[in-house]
């Protein structure tokens, strides 16, 4: 055995976790999940399973730093990114119960810089992310700042209170914002004159005993048996992902999985917050019209397999995190890895099938060639079907949502559908019609419609059972170079402060803006362009000229840039 070798054994069999508990029959199946991952040269995860209040099985899979020869092992200290949601959320909850807020607040009682829309945003909007706010993140990165870069509280607050607008009428609609739970670090620290990080020391993480998490102010501060984040570049060797943003709220908790049966454990004891604090963070959101989501307060309730589920992923840099639980069951995982193509929310359910896997509903198998692990529930779908490449044909082109401008692109490749949103997924069909794609730890389903008339197909698209978005396909056209020169020259957004450039080149038009490579713009419509998950759509004078676009891209919808004088 190779002298790195024995250190990871060595390190790994000093580890008390794994030695106060003789080995089950589940431990092997349960590492075989994670056999990619069990390498001396390979980022990995950290696996906590909790059964009635105890580690029912820890381990650490990989290494935590590659430059030093760091094992990960149960006491790693990852950081979990959006999974923090939900300790925000507590601390509001307690604040509230306090008498220092209330859920119903308007947020500007707290943060009165910020503009007065048309109507006010709540504190309970916020937590349900029916606020309407632009995610901070989306707007900082198309101002031109990088996620490997540095970032203050202060810079992300500015931007927000530069907005004009918001995405939608607060309340009317869920769409998962960053920008609420980070306004809440400044809301904590204005009620209470201490920092979200010290509030939350106190009153969670110490009664808890949780000695390994904290919010880390500053990613330069020190912070044993700390992960280092990886992603793969295009040659496929590692570099470094790691961000040093210095927001608080949305996320920038780092813990272990040890820690975190801690903090699950406390949504049976309710040892830190109270009955009160475990129900309010488990209400679901209400739109106006009446209609109840899955996202309660920094949780999303599910189901899977005929269980019930309560669970919330991270992601940030290279890391990635979930922590699933089973409330009927008193059962559930956590995973923590700092590898960014690694998915510990299908990592976790598959840990929890080897545990929980006789009393969940059976399961359809899945045609040859599809992914692993990734069973389908048998009460919800119909089998797979063997659909004609010619029906199939008719559905592939690229769908719009008329709201939004975001776009999702259906492509045929041989006898095989695939979903395109910046990563391809396999469309398994349950009729000519309808879909449900094939490795995602959601259920998603796309159902095509033909609304009367002549009119395209519209795709009917639904994750978790969760309200549909429809996107109606959209038929692309294609410019001449002179028509591209139309939209070329130097546009500005006062909302982001930032300058984009657009010229042509190679025949095709480009996009050239600070913090980003330079990009291809695909014609969409007339007057419509797109790059990534970006939609540029022109507006013009009543003499036809160009004088400048609205961008939507993801969390942000509807950012003005007019045309800049020469």
């Amino acid at each position: 055995m190779s002298t790195r070798r024995a250190f990871v054994a060595l390190v790994r069999s000093a580890t008390p976790t794994l030695a106060q508990r003789p080995a089950q029959p589940s431990d092997a199946r349960i590492d075989s999940i994670f056999v990619a991952y069990d390498k001396p040269d390979s980022p990995g995860c950290a696996l906590g399973v909790y059964r009635d209040g105890q580690i029912a099985y820890a381990r650490g899979y990989g290494m935590a730093d590659l430059e030093r020869n760091v094992p990960i092992t149960p006491r790693t200290v990852f950081d979990i990114g959006s999974t923090a949601k939900q300790f925000a959320a507590v601390t509001i909850v307690m604040l509230a119960a306090d008498g220092k807020l209330s859920l119903d607040d308007d947020l500007r009682r707290h943060i009165p810089e910020l503009p007065a829309y048309e109507q006010p945003i709540t504190i309970r909007q916020m937590l349900h992310h029916t606020n309407g706010l632009r995610d901070y993140i989306d707007l900082l990165t198309l101002a031109g700042e990088r996620l490997d870069g540095v970032t203050t509280a202060d810079e992300a607050l500015a931007m927000l209170v530069r907005q004009r607008e918001l995405n939608f009428t607060p309340g009317s609609a869920h769409l998962y914002s960053n920008s609420g739970y980070f306004l809440f670090s400044i809301i904590v620290e204005r009620v209470t004159g201490r920092s979200l990080r010290e509030v939350a020391q106190e009153r969670i993480f110490t009664p808890l005993g949780m000695t390994h998490t904290e919010y880390l102010g500053s990613y330069d501060d020190l912070l044993p048996h700390r992960a280092i984040a990886y992603a793969p570049r295009p040659d496929k060797r590692l570099r470094v992902d790691v961000s040093r943003w210095a927001q608080l709220g949305d996320g920038a908790i780092f813990t272990t999985v040890e820690d975190l049966l801690r903090w699950d454990e406390n949504f049976y004891t309710a040892r830190v917050g109270g009955a009160g604090m475990l129900a309010a963070l488990h209400t679901r959101g209400v739109l106006t019209d009446g209609d109840t989501l899955a996202y309660a307060l920094g949780l999303i309730h599910g189901t899977h397999r005929g269980l019930r589920t309560v669970s919330h992923g991270g992601s940030w840099g290279g890391y990635r995190a979930e922590l699933l639980r089973f409330p009927d069951q008193h059962f559930s995982v956590a995973t923590l890895c700092n590898l960014a193509t690694s998915d510990p929310s299908t990592l976790s359910m598959r840990v929890a099938e080897v545990h929980l896997g006789t009393q969940m509903e059976p399961v359809v198998s899945r045609n040859a060639g599809s992914a692993a692990g990734t069973p389908l529930r048998a009460t919800a779908q119909a089998p797979a079907v063997s659909v004609p490449v010619a029906k199939l044909r008719e559905l592939a082109g690229i769908y719009r949502d008329s709201a939004t401008r975001s776009l999702r692109t259906i492509q045929l490749d041989g006898d095989q559908l695939y979903l395109s949103v910046g990563r391809r997924f396999e469309m398994q069909p349950r009729s000519d019609t309808a879909f449900t794609l094939v490795g995602t730890p959601a259920v998603v389903s796309l159902v095509f419609e033909r609304p009367a008339g002549d009119r395209p197909h519209r795709l009917r698209f639904t994750v978790n059972a969760d309200r549909p978005l429809f996107f109606d396909r959209i038929e692309t056209v294609t410019p001449t170079v002179k028509q591209l020169k139309e939209y070329t020259g130097s546009f500005r957004s006062a909302e982001l402060e930032a300058r984009y450039t657009l010229a042509v080149a190679d025949g095709a038009l480009r996009l050239s803006r600070k913090g980003h490579e330079p990009a291809t713009l695909r014609p969409m419509t007339r007057d419509e362009f797109a790059a990534g998950g970006t939609t540029l759509s022109f507006t013009r004078s009543d003499a036809g000229t160009i004088t400048g676009f609205t961008l939507a891209q993801g969390r942000v919808r509807n950012i003005r840039f007019d045309r800049a004088q020469p």
